[in-house]
């Protein structure tokens, strides 16, 4: 089974996006969101990337969203 990257519905705070690179890489997405937010604030590119992410990830099939 080939293994995809999805935004997550479980893990989501704001998108899914962290979540689901969370999900994908097997890591924590509390990792994730740091790294996001020390990108954001630190090289300034790092919310233009995330709303990219948003933009381009798809959601996952196979998780409930509440808020979509």
């Amino acid at each position: 089974m080939n293994k995809r990257l999805y935004r997550s519905g479980r893990e989501k705070m704001l998108a899914g996006v962290c979540g689901g690179l969370g999900e994908y890489f097997d890591v924590d997405p509390t990792l994730i969101r740091l790294a996001a937010v020390i990108a954001i604030f630190g090289a300034g590119m790092g919310f233009f990337a995330y709303i990219i992410a948003w933009i381009v990830i798809p959601k996952n099939p196979d998780h409930r969203y509440l808020n979509s």
